[in-house]
């Protein structure tokens, strides 16, 4: 490190700077790339802030789609942005020249911005990145030092965003192309859906119903079979909405005895049973302002149905033992996994509570219909048990991974979850550095040859869970038929109606193996 001349600001020596837009292009990510590439050009020009940004966000009104901005500590995004002057940047942008000026307050070419008046912007240098059109501009305003940015400054700037050029649009197709693979992440970028694993087109689906949805204070039902994230989902139409800043209270409404569930929901006054030896808050009392989700709705008793849909109706509801309603503000998400259609024809489910309820429906559909989910939820589920259970870092092999795409998991991600947690004990307990097969399996066929053909019998499957006989059968029945064709894969998986890949997958997550033909010499 050393100081130009008269400058005081610190400059980064010509093979160091070198090598450090070397480091940069390493990165595998374009934010952190941006981060780091930020630092370096304040550290360069001796600069007090700095702002980079590039390429317009079409879907968020001119907004640029990647920035990062060092200097500023306020939390709020916009007044981040707004502390640097627009108009700068514009026209920087405008004629694809660097814009240098002593002071901002001062140059009757920017004074006049509120921006400028409002941060009292003084020195400013602002260099165009790429050309006709540029892709973004790297921003920086006040130095360290006395004085304006140097010519000197304004060469680095310069040749600094053109060496930003080629690595930047390498991390911006690699981003694009993997964009293009994952039909999740337009909704994504409108939810707070970090926690939601999977990019199929069936979560795709879900997750642009949950967009629609979340902005919205409506009620929404969420349906789907046990084990599919109902509540993960409710949490994400309430973090993702207006009310993200207020309370989410969950009521589980299957958990409760019956007698005390109505008092839990709505809250009961003193006496008003015999449990109530005080004035009880309810769980939509507790909500106020926020987001309750009642899961299990479809086990809501007629009374309680009864005073659901009257909360639904007028925003108002009686506490147990109250003489006068109160004035509710909750949005309400409901979660079931019965059909609560066929309760209504049942006369189990008040309709007209039914139509109250599905205002915006969203289906989750279950695992098996999400097939390519499979594996990045093993992996996510493995790494967190083992962050959960302080156990050494564990993977999932291929073989492991393999079995769990192959498998029927009738209680969705959540047996997934139990069944990768279970394993990583067993792997981390034996010392090994990834999950097996085995160890997601346990009480399965062992791996390697099987024996000879036989007939395919229901007897050797006796005792077991469905799930355990299902895989045992699915092993058999495509053993026997690879062995019918002479271990042509091909063939056999056009007599099982699987497409070849799948056959692959599953002799690899069954672990079948072609025994040997040869005999030993005499």
């Amino acid at each position: 490190m050393q100081s130009s001349p008269g400058s005081g600001a610190p400059v980064v020596e010509q093979p160091d700077f070198y090598r450090k837009l070397l480091e940069l292009g390493q990165a595998e990510e374009i934010e952190p790339f941006l981060d780091e590439a930020l630092a370096l050009i304040v550290q360069l020009t001796g600069a007090r802030r700095g702002y980079v940004e590039l390429l317009p966000d079409p879907d968020a009104r001119g907004k640029p789609r990647f920035w990062v901005a060092q200097g500023c500590y306020d939390a709020d995004v916009e007044e981040i942005r707004a502390a640097f002057s627009r108009g700068v940047i514009a026209e920087a942008l405008a004629t694809g020249r660097t814009i240098v000026t002593e002071s901002a307050l001062r140059d009757p070419r920017f004074r006049a911005r509120g921006s400028v008046q409002r941060n009292r912007i003084e020195a400013v240098l602002c260099a165009p990145v790429g050309a006709a059109p540029p892709m973004g501009v790297i921003y920086l305003q006040d130095r360290t030092a006395n004085g304006p940015f140097t010519e000197e400054d304004r060469l680095r700037a310069e040749a600094f965003a053109r060496h930003l050029v080629p690595f930047a649009d390498r991390l911006l197709l690699r981003r694009l192309r993997r964009e293009e693979a994952d039909p999740t992440l337009p909704f994504r970028r409108t939810l707070r859906a970090d926690t939601v694993i999977g990019r199929s087109q069936a979560l795709a689906q879900v997750l642009q119903q949950a967009a629609v949805a979340a902005p919205l204070d409506v009620t929404v039902l969420l349906t789907g079979p046990s084990g599919t994230g109902k509540t993960q989902l409710a949490r994400v139409l309430h973090d993702s909405g207006p009310r993200g800043r207020g309370p989410f209270v969950e009521l589980n409404c299957a958990a409760l005895p019956e007698n005390l569930l109505e008092s839990e929901l709505f809250g009961a006054h003193k006496g008003a049973h015999s449990a109530a030896s005080q004035n009880v808050e309810g769980k939509v009392a507790a909500a106020e302002g926020g987001t309750l989700f009642l899961d299990e709705v479809g086990e809501l008793l007629p009374s309680a149905q009864a005073k659901l849909l009257q909360l639904l109706q007028s925003r108002e509801y009686y506490p147990l033992g109250a003489k006068r309603a109160v004035r509710a503000d909750v949005r309400l998400i409901a979660a079931t996994n019965l059909d609560l259609k066929a309760a209504v024809s049942r006369k189990e489910f008040r309709e007209d509570l039914f139509y109250r309820l599905q205002v915006l429906p969203i289906r989750l559909p279950a695992l098996a219909e999400r097939k390519e989910d499979i594996a990045p939820l093993a992996e996510f589920f493995c790494t967190k048990a083992c962050t959960s259970h302080g156990l050494p870092s564990l993977r999932l092999s291929v073989d492991a991974l393999c079995a769990a795409e192959a498998a029927e998991w009738s209680g969705n991600a959540r047996e997934l979850a139990h069944a990768i947690e279970a394993a990583a004990i067993r792997g981390a307990a034996e010392g090994v550095l990834q999950v097996e097969r085995r160890h997601l399996f346990p009480d399965t066929a062992p791996a390697g040859p099987l024996g000879p053909p036989a007939p395919l019998e229901i007897a050797p499957y006796k005792g077991l869970t469905f799930q355990e006989a299902t895989r045992r059968f699915q092993a058999e029945l495509l053993r026997v038929t690879l062995e019918e064709n002479g271990w042509n894969v091909t063939e056999a998986a056009m007599k099982l109606d699987l497409a070849r890949s799948h056959a692959y997958k599953l002799v690899r997550a069954f672990g079948l193996a072609r025994r040997s033909s040869l005999r030993p010499p005499p």
